[in-house]
C-alpha cells in the first residue's frame, strides 16, 4: 500500500473504558479524581480531561474480557506527591507510592472500580 492510499490517522479525540456500573464509575471519576462530566447517553458517560475525552460504557463493560491486552490511561499533574496524598485522602487506593518513571517524571498507580490502570505522572515538586 502505498503512502498515497493508507488513511491518515490525527490525533486520539476519545479513550473508552468498560464501565460495569455506570454511576459508581462516574461517583469516581467525577468525585475522586474531579474530572468534570461533558455530557451522557444512555449506557455512555464523557468526561472532559483536556485535549481528549473519557468515555465510560456500560456496553463495554459488559462484553470486556479481561484477559486481552493492558491498558493504562495516565493523567498528568503539575506535582505528584501534592496529587497522590490528596487522592489517598479521598480513599484512593494506590498500587505503589510515587516513584521515579523518567528523568524528571514521578508516577504513582492505580485502579478504577472496574480495575482499569491509571496513573498520575509528573514532577515531584518536594524532593
Amino acid at each position: 500500500m502505498s503512502d498515497r492510499e493508507r488513511p491518515r490517522l490525527k490525533e486520539i479525540q476519545y479513550v473508552a473504558l468498560g464501565a460495569s456500573d455506570l454511576d459508581r464509575s462516574l461517583s469516581f471519576y467525577q468525585g475522586d479524581l474531579g474530572l468534570a462530566l461533558n455530557s451522557t447517553a444512555p449506557g455512555w458517560a464523557f468526561l472532559d480531561t483536556g485535549a481528549v475525552t473519557l468515555c465510560l460504557s456500560e456496553q463495554l463493560g459488559q462484553s470486556i474480557d479481561r484477559s486481552v491486552g493492558a491498558t493504562e490511561v495516565v493523567f498528568t499533574v503539575d506535582d505528584i506527591d501534592q496529587a497522590h496524598r490528596s487522592l489517598r485522602d479521598l480513599g484512593v487506593e494506590f498500587d505503589a507510592d510515587p516513584h521515579p518513571a523518567a528523568e524528571i517524571e514521578w508516577a504513582a498507580n492505580f485502579r478504577d472500580p472496574d480495575g482499569h490502570r491509571l496513573t498520575i505522572f509528573g514532577p515531584n515538586r518536594s524532593e
